[in-house]
Order: C-alpha cells, then sequence, then structure tokens
C-alpha cells in the first residue's frame, strides 16, 4: 500500500523511480533511461524549487527570503496579527490579505468581543486595504481555493492547515508574526527544504475517500518523523483519477503529517476547476522536469488503500477500519490506557470500551465539516448514501458543515439539502467550529466520527478540569454515512452498495459579490479601526537582559503537547484579543497551576522594570540572588537579570499555528522553552518572534524539574555572539551546571530575540 525511500530517489520522465544509492556510492546510471544528473541539479527539476526560487528575494538559493502572493487570518489570528503590525508601522496591506471570519463565527460567549472582533476586522479591511469574508460566507481555505489559488503562487496563512498544494499553490501556515512580517515588507526566511516525493499509482475502489488515503500518509509517516519540516510534492499516474476535491481533502491533511508545505501536479482536472470558478487564468501546467531528485521517496498504491479510522487522540493513531471490527476491544482498551497515562487526572473516567455493543462498536455522534470534510462532493455522497433512510431519534446525531455558502447553494439548487434533511442530518453553515471544540461538542464520555482535521484530546470542546471528557475518531464522510446505513454500527464504507449521483457542480459567487468586501489596493488611511472593550494593546515587553533567571513553571513529559494544550481553543479563544485575559487560560487543561506560578515570580520581573529591588518581591530570590556571584565571579548589575519562568516538554507545539500558545507565555513573564525538539516550525517561529528562547535539551534525564531556578549567565552575549552552546545553571545546593542548545537561528531572528520581540525590534529598526 505504502513504501518510503528514506534515501532519496530520481523520478525520470514523471513516471519511472529510481532509488537513490547511499551518500558513499556513486550516482546511478541506467541504459534506458536519460543520464541522471547529481542530485544537486536534480533537485533543480521539482516544482517545489521553481516556485521557491520565484518567490526568493535573496540571491542565496538557500538561505531563502520569501515574498508571498496573498494571505489569510481567521478571526481568532487576525486581531493580534493587525495589533502587531500596527504597532511596528503598518500603514497599508502590501499584499491581498483575506481576512475570514469562520472560527468565531457563533457570538455566542463573552457577550459582543466575537462581533466586535469582526467589526474591527472589517474596519482594518478598510483602512488598510484588505479583504474581508463576513461570518458563515465560507471557512478561511475554502475561500481560498476558490478565490486566491493559482498555479505557481504562494500564500501564508495564519492557520496551520493553509495547504492548497492540489490547486498549483504552495501555502505555507504559520504564526501570527510571520505574517506581520510580510505586512511590513519583510520576508519569510527559511532553509531551502528538503523535498520528499509522494508518487501516486493505481485506482480507488468504491468506497474509499479522499480522508482515507490522508490517514494512511500521516499514520505512516508523522511518528518517524520522515517529512517534518520538508515539502511534500505529488506525482504519479494515479492523481488523473482523483477529482479536485477528492485532491484538495488529501491535501489539506498534509497538515497532520508535520510537513512544511506541499505541491501537486497539475493537469486537464485542475484547469477544470479554474474554468468553473471563473478563473481560467489561474492555471498553469506544472510538473518535474525528466530527471527530478527527491530526498525521499514514498509511494502509494491507491489501489490498496481501504477505509480508515485514526483513533482518539491523534491523526496519526490509524488503523483500517476492518482490523478495528476484528478486534474492536484489545484496539479501544489500547486507547483507553493511553488516555489514562496522558490525562492523568484521577476525576476523570475515560470509556471507549462501553461503545461496544455486541461485538460493534456504536458511536453517538457524527460531523461531516469544514475544508476537509465540508466539500461538494462528501455532501453530496452523503445525501446519495442516505436516500430513502433515517439517522434515526436515538442519541446519534449528524451534523454536516458546508465548506462555503457557494457550495451550499448548489446543494440547495440540486435538491441534495432537502434529502440530507429528510434523512435527520442538519445542515449548518460554514463554520470551523467542530474542529476545534466550538460547538457540536458531545456527550461526557460520547464518541464522535468526524470528517475533519483533528481529534487531539479535548479539541472537541470537553473540559476535563471539570471531570469532563469525550472524544472523537477521524473517518471519511463515506464511513461515517455507512455506519448510519447500517443500523449504527461502525462500518467500511467499502461494504456499502450505493448508486452515486455524481451531480455536477456550478459555481455561483453571487453571494460573495453581495457581502465580501474588497479594499486591496484601496485603502482608506483616513479611516478609524473599530476597537470594542475586549480590544487590547499588546503589553510593553523588555529586551533580552545580559542574564536570565527564570524558574520551571510547568514540566510535560507527554511524547508530544498540543498547541490546544499550550493555550485551549474553543470558547477561550474569544479572548485572543485580549492578550491579558487570554492569558489566564494557558495550559489550563494540561497544567492548571502554571498561570499562578509564572503570575508569581512575574511580579519579581515587574519591580525591576519599575526600577525596585526584586529579590523583595519573592521569599526564594534574596537567597537565589546570593549565589550568582560565584557562578560568574565578576560584579554584576542587579537590573540587568531578567527574571521570570519557562516551560518544558518534551515535544510541544503540535497541531494549530496559533501564536497565543507562545504569546500567552510570553505575557506572563515567559522567556524559554526548553525541549528535546520542536514538534512544529511555526511553533518554534513563535516562540521567537515573541522574544522567548527555543532552547534544546535532548537528554531524557532533567538536571532540573518543577519549581526549580535556572540561571543563565551572559545570555545576552551568547545570542548576540552565535553562542552554538547556552550555559545553564540549575541553583541546587550545590549549583549545577548544563549545556543546552539553540538550534540554527537567522540573524534576524537573533535580534528579534535581543530585543525581546517582534515589535520591539521593529520599532528598533524604525
Amino acid at each position: 500500500m505504502l513504501k518510503i525511500y528514506p534515501q532519496g530517489a530520481w523520478l525520470i520522465h514523471g513516471r519511472t523511480i529510481i532509488e537513490a544509492s547511499p551518500a558513499s556510492e556513486p550516482t546511478p546510471q541506467l541504459s534506458d533511461i536519460p543520464a541522471l544528473p547529481d542530485k544537486a541539479e536534480g533537485r533543480k527539476q521539482t516544482m517545489t524549487y521553481d516556485i521557491l526560487q520565484t518567490h526568493n528575494t535573496s540571491s542565496n538559493k538557500e538561505n531563502l527570503k520569501i515574498r508571498f502572493d496573498a494571505m489569510a487570518s481567521h478571526d481568532i489570528t487576525y486581531t493580534g496579527i493587525i495589533q502587531t503590525a500596527r504597532a511596528s508601522g503598518l500603514t497599508k496591506f502590501p499584499i491581498p490579505y483575506v481576512l475570514t471570519n469562520c472560527h468565531n463565527s457563533l457570538c455566542a460567549v463573552g457577550g459582543t468581543i466575537n462581533e466586535d472582533d469582526h467589526m474591527f476586522g472589517l474596519s482594518a479591511a478598510q483602512k488598510y486595504g484588505g479583504i474581508y469574508v463576513p461570518a458563515h460566507q465560507a471557512v478561511i481555505h475554502q475561500y481560498m481555493r476558490e478565490q486566491m489559488s493559482a498555479c505557481g503562487r504562494m500564500i501564508l496563512g495564519s492557520d496551520s492547515h493553509t495547504r492548497y498544494g492540489a490547486l498549483g499553490t504552495m501555502a505555507i501556515g504559520e504564526g501570527g508574526g510571520e505574517l506581520a512580517k510580510q505586512l511590513l515588507n519583510r520576508t519569510y526566511d527559511i532553509q531551502y527544504p528538503e523535498v520528499i516525493g509522494v508518487y501516486l499509482t493505481g485506482q480507488l475502489i468504491p468506497g474509499v475517500g479522499p480522508q482515507d488515503v490522508a490517514l494512511a500518509l500521516i499514520g505512516a509517516v508523522f511518528k518517524v518523523g520522515f517529512v517534518k519540516n520538508k515539502v511534500l510534492e505529488f506525482v504519479g499516474d494515479g492523481i488523473a483519477h482523483l477529482s479536485m476535491d477528492f485532491r484538495n481533502g488529501i491535501d489539506v491533511m498534509t497538515t497532520e503529517t508535520a510537513c512544511l508545505s506541499s505541491i501537486w501536479v497539475t493537469d486537464e482536472i485542475t484547469r477544470e476547476y479554474f474554468d468553473i470558478h471563473h478563473r481560467p487564468e489561474a492555471y498553469k501546467p506544472l510538473h518535474p522536469g525528466d530527471t527530478a531528485y527527491y530526498d525521499g521517496m514514498i509511494t502509494i498504491d491507491l489501489s490498496a488503500i481501504r477505509p480508515m479510522i485514526a483513533l482518539p487522540f491523534h491523526p496519526s493513531n490509524v488503523c483500517t477500519i476492518e482490523a478495528l471490527q476484528k478486534d474492536p476491544y484489545d484496539h479501544l482498551r489500547e486507547v483507553e490506557n493511553s488516555a489514562a497515562e496522558h490525562l492523568d487526572n484521577p476525576n476523570i473516567h475515560f470509556h471507549l470500551q462501553d461503545k461496544i455493543k455486541d461485538g460493534k462498536i456504536h458511536a453517538t455522534q457524527g460531523v461531516i465539516a469544514g475544508c476537509a470534510g465540508g466539500m461538494y462532493e462528501n455532501l453530496l455522497a452523503a445525501a446519495d448514501i442516505l436516500r430513502g433512510s433515517s439517522i434515526g431519534n436515538g442519541a446519534f446525531s449528524l451534523q454536516l458543515y458546508p465548506s462555503s455558502q457557494p457550495v451550499l447553494l448548489r446543494l440547495i439548487a440540486n435538491g441534495t439539502v432537502a434529502e440530507l434533511m429528510m434523512a435527520g442530518a442538519v445542515m449548518k453553515t460554514a463554520f470551523c467550529g467542530p474542529c476545534f471544540g466550538a460547538g457540536d461538542v458531545p456527550s461526557n464520555n460520547g464518541f464522535s466520527l468526524r470528517h475533519s482535521t483533528r481529534n487531539f484530546p479535548n479539541r472537541e470542546g470537553s473540559r476535563p478540569g471539570e471531570g469532563q471528557i469525550a472524544s472523537v475518531a477521524l473517518m471519511d464522510a463515506l464511513s461515517i454515512e455507512k455506519k448510519k446505513k447500517n443500523g449504527g454500527v461502525l462500518t467500511s464504507a467499502c461494504e456499502l452498495d450505493v448508486e452515486y449521483s455524481h451531480k455536477p457542480y456550478q459555481f455561483n459567487d453571487a453571494c460573495y459579490q453581495s457581502r465580501v468586501y474588497n479594499g486591496f489596493g484601496h485603502p482608506h488611511p483616513e479611516a478609524a479601526l473599530e476597537l470594542g472593550p475586549n480590544i487590547t494593546d499588546w503589553p510593553v515587553m523588555s529586551h533580552l537582559t545580559e542574564h536570565l533567571l527564570l524558574q520551571v513553571a510547568s514540566e510535560i513529559h507527554d511524547p508530544v503537547t498540543t498547541t490546544d494544550e499550550l493555550i485551549p481553543s474553543g470558547e477561550t479563544s474569544s479572548y485572543r484579543s485580549n492578550p491579558l485575559r487570554l492569558a489566564e487560560f494557558t495550559l489550563s487543561r494540561k497544567d492548571p497551576g502554571y498561570v499562578e506560578r509564572a503570575k508569581q515570580i512575574q511580579i519579581a520581573e515587574k519591580a525591576r522594570l519599575e526600577g525596585k529591588d526584586p529579590r523583595t518581591a519573592h521569599p526564594e530570590l534574596k537567597v537565589l540572588f546570593s549565589k550568582i556571584p560565584s557562578l560568574l565571579n565578576e560584579p554584576f548589575d542587579l537590573m540587568q537579570v531578567g527574571i521570570g519562568s519557562l516551560v518544558y516538554a518534551i515535544r510541544p507545539g503540535d497541531g494549530s499555528a496559533r501564536e497565543q500558545a507562545a504569546s500567552c507565555q510570553k505575557v506572563l513573564g515567559g522567556w524559554a522553552n526548553i525541549a528535546q525538539e520542536y514538534a512544529t516550525k511555526r511553533y518554534r517561529s513563535n516562540l521567537i518572534n515573541w522574544g522567548m528562547l527555543p532552547l534544546l535539551f535532548p537528554n531524557q534525564e532533567l538536571p532540573f524539574h518543577l519549581h526549580d531556578f535556572l540561571f543563565f549567565p551572559h545570555i545576552r552575549q551568547a545570542i548576540a555572539d552565535q553562542a552554538s552552546e547556552i550555559t545553564a545553571w540549575v541553583l541546587s545546593d550545590p549549583p549545577q551546571k548544563c549545556t543546552l542548545t539553540l538550534g540554527k537561528l537567522t540573524d534576524e531572528e537573533r535580534k528579534i530575540i535581543l530585543a525581546g520581540c517582534l515589535i520591539n525590534h521593529y520599532r528598533n529598526d524604525n
């Protein structure tokens, strides 16, 4: 079904794969194929190379400085991004910037604050020349597919699922700081990434959907980190058999492999998509050269894919539905045991095996939603499967969220919505809520089957601190519908006998023309921003001091810590425009004591910034400061010792691009994270853009623990001097020395850390 070539491979004429020899051996040469170039030249024949170099503003082809063609943010992220850019000298949006309102659309939490942010977004689009998509019109990624994608373009988004590679657009999801840089005419600076070829061959059997292919890929590569921070380049004869909705459904889920971005070959099906969406000029053929070299290769035989399921609590926790059916108790028991260890909460009583009745698995909810599930073909197929039947009047409910108003408009026009509603399904509007816990939260110990993007712990909206727990399994829409057709029993869609209608899609953008504000290129600088009472400026942040004294305020030993655990999604994100109030929720579902610990040590830092003796603000500081002279062996200025907190986690930052996962720590006085590795580039970038040290300590045995203080002597000088190692002293009795690293930092990143955050850095430049 799936094969990995870890040593790299050549792709000849887009069809023949030649596995690379080990580095010590010469390039293979075969008589029946063209002479192979060396690997460096072969890399230049990828689609990725052409697109990246076209957008690279630097003469250096390895250290890239990228300018994007367009950007997109939703209403959890755009307020902070614009506030950051505004504090740094923003005058107008230099490229098309789309502000969608698909996350906090409900306006149900905290009074007026969600709608206040929407009004802020509209006023910002008017003032700076942006594109504003009102709530319920489209989920962010569907709008960008329909209106902004184009072959050979690059798009940057402040959402991790920013992926439009199937439409020939290389798109990257990043934290808000990276978007603020683009708004200020700065660049996205990265080292040229490795490129992994994904060769699709064969044809799917009936009943297999895009989520099945995506989950098979995620399950094979995520845990081993094979494609982490790399670009996936989709090629192969199997692509021609996939519709554009199907390709988009696979592509958006590549985020869960931890890759940087994606790009696909384009063809007549791609051309037809742009024709249907009234943008024929957006198409051009994309394909690799005749002898392209990839740093790794994955082949996927589509004919061997079977319906898959990602069990709680990660998209990589996959198996076939058939395997789960054969041994449901063992699979669900393993999830229960893993959850008990991960949750570590005696008040939580998590059960999955009780969903097995007569040897078969039953769920309490089904959801098909958003950028992954809510596409036209998925909802059309759902109606075909449910036609003439009912989801029943029991506990099970079925919620359907189209990806955009044009999709919904077509489903209404061809009668699909009526069929779904008559079967008992609930048709809602374009909204991302089910993907992050805003709406359709299952009951306690409920089990939800979803064709959406993620199934992280508590992402569905439960609150473990209040004794609640629920779980989500990811499946393709076809198998979710088959479950209801089969009397509520979890079943593979390959066991389904149905005639699909294949009603053609017609795109009607009248709803966009009526409601979307398109002001790009026409800013109104005299216009005022609408600032609701919850919208506040970022607090003042200190530059990096010569020395640091940091307390370990949280110590997390889970294999992976998601951004949802660092700062919960759902209703807490309604406070995203108020940095101080949002920070109160930091780690609230993972380590409820973190906020108070961080705030207690921050009192001393606030005293220092006011010119007061910080040693009087915390009971331990007098003793701790008394140890510093012997470690420095020189006099030191008390006011040049920054005081704050740090978080230790093994692998933090998997999941969302939301910068609040880092900025909330910074607001509470955080100066650093220490990790064995960072789960994603975007989380590490978020730390840096908020002036926090992304420290690395690879050892499993820690010389420090929760509540311990670490002293970092001459840390500012070490950053400025590009030191490869960072010295820290654990202020135990006696003090214990440990050595950490920072990984590779660009000159710009070092300047940001020295300035204390991105805002300070740009203010210094001005």
